[in-house]
């Protein structure tokens, strides 16, 4: 019996040191800066959440721990009429509502539009789970909708400016490259890597590569360069070739997976030359000969 006594009491988490602290709605300003317990129905979401994904699984596991364990740390709210908005906290919110309880321990504070955004954008910034792509858009957000620079955006998410400015850098790209950082196909290394592309459709040729034949930071950076410098290739140079050889580079490049160079003299007699960026790289390329 003591057992189950103990059990119920840890299940209560930070509702058990509250006791019966309730709210005064005749006199709310005597409970802001408080911590209470507030029914679940009195609560609403936070419209300006940046979050618009939770991870079904993530909140199974959060619910069951604060079935065990309860809520150990208060969930954020201000008050507006006769409800209270989430300010921060909206998971252990999900969680709560999802193994039935009806209230949760709540800190009460002032707030108005802006700071909600900007508070909300903050605790999102500072959690470890977020993907690069949802971090640069809420720096962002904040730059947009606070009206900050990178400078004062960089100390108050607690951030070197040069970080922020890597991740701002990411927006850039293909909205396919964001989506592939953001499943998690390619790194934020990988995106940072191919910013330095301004073509779109180069872009996204490199970004099938890296795909297929599973290239690293690092060789992803030396394809990146290596594109660059074919690009500086004259185009006069390019004009010279026959059209019976420009008709069929696409080919070429295509099979091969790099981009070729091909020169050819006067007499038509020409090289073609076929860059490779690793051991695995050349023997890919050696294979498709055999």
């Amino acid at each position: 019996m003591a057992k189950a006594t103990k059990k119920q009491v840890l299940g209560r988490g930070l509702s058990a040191l509250l006791k019966d602290n309730s709210i005064d709605e005749t006199n709310t300003n005597l409970v802001v800066g408080s911590i209470v317990e507030i029914e679940l129905e009195n609560i609403e979401v936070n419209p300006y959440q940046p979050r618009t994904y939770f991870d079904e699984e993530s909140l199974r596991e959060l619910a069951s721990s604060i079935k065990e364990l309860g809520v150990i740390q208060p969930i954020t709210v201000r008050k507006i009429d006769d409800k209270f908005q989430l300010v921060s906290g909206e998971r252990r919110f999900r969680a709560s509502k999802l193994i039935g309880n009806k209230s949760i321990p709540a800190y009460i504070r002032t707030a108005n539009d802006q700071e909600m955004l900007e508070m909300a954008l903050v605790e999102n910034i500072q959690r470890k789970n977020l993907d690069p792509i949802e971090v640069a858009l809420s720096y962002q957000r904040l730059i947009d909708e606070i009206q900050l620079t990178q400078e004062e955006l960089s100390v108050r998410v607690g951030k070197k400016r040069s970080t922020v400015t890597n991740y701002l850098r990411l927006l850039k790209l293909d909205p396919i490259l964001q989506t592939g950082i953001r499943d998690g196909f390619i790194s934020m290394g990988h995106g940072r890597a191919l910013i330095n592309i301004k073509s779109a459709s180069d872009q996204l040729g490199i970004y099938e590569k890296i795909l297929l034949d599973k290239l690293s930071v690092r060789q992803t950076e030396e394809l990146v360069k290596r594109l660059k410098i074919d690009k500086k290739i004259p185009n006069e140079l390019k004009k010279q070739l026959p059209n019976y050889i420009k008709n069929s580079l696409s080919d070429i490049n295509s099979y091969l997976g790099h981009k070729v160079n091909v020169t050819v003299n006067g007499k038509g007699k020409g090289k073609i030359s076929i860059p490779f960026h690793s051991k695995e790289d050349f023997e890919r390329i050696k294979n498709l000969f055999q």
